[in-house]
């Protein structure tokens, strides 16, 4: 996979160097960060860059899936035919809390035109991610990732930083990647422009 930066974006990330096992030891945490308990200071921040993939050259995301908070079970492959945003959080991010009202409004203004939006809370416990939900007003379902298995499984365009968003095409293919808190204005034509392909 080739993943290219969007025009006028800096700071262009080496996709060779992701490394999956740096976000599961990346986002331990930190409390001056936001982080969860006994956390180490080692939270990594994204800087929202967006990395778009060329149709031909799109993997398929991972058969990922399991419990929902509210204890229903999703599977990313139960959404193809739909664009699919696939958002990394949690509720210790700083980061995540200032993207979430962006999320939402992308979501509540797409859903009627076969765009989804999952969550995925990750190294989090759920009373936490359950408030963060309550508090922001989270319509679209969240993965419980506490062991940061469903993270993991995204190989090919691992998320990296938390928060991260992928966005699924029609096919179940990693079409974009943010990396990092993104915005209303970023997501959106995104979100519109994949939603627009032919399938």
């Amino acid at each position: 996979m080739s993943p290219r930066v969007s025009p006028g974006k800096t700071g262009a990330i080496a996709v060779g160097a992701f490394v999956v096992a740096g976000l599961a030891a990346g986002c331990a945490g930190t409390s001056s960060a936001g982080g969860p308990a006994g956390s180490d200071n080692r939270f990594i921040a994204g800087d929202g860059n967006i990395q778009e993939v060329k149709a031909g050259e799109r993997k398929a995301a991972p058969q990922a899936g399991g419990e929902t908070l509210d204890g229903k079970q999703l599977k990313l492959s139960d959404l193809k035919g739909k664009v699919t945003i696939v958002n990394f959080w949690a509720s210790w991010c700083a980061p995540c809390r200032g993207e979430a009202p962006s999320l939402e409004q992308v979501y509540t203004e797409n859903k009627a035109k076969g765009v989804e939006l999952v969550g995925v809370g990750f190294k989090d416990n759920k009373d936490g991610l359950r408030a963060f939900e309550r508090k922001f007003k989270i319509t679209y379902p969240s993965l419980f990732d506490d062991d940061g298995q469903i993270t993991l499984a995204f190989r090919d365009v691992p998320p990296n930083a938390i928060p991260s968003t992928l966005i699924l095409d029609r096919q179940g293919r990693v079409a974009a990647r943010i990396v990092g808190s993104t915005t209303y204005s970023k997501l959106s034509p995104l979100v519109a422009k994949i939603a627009a392909e032919k399938a």
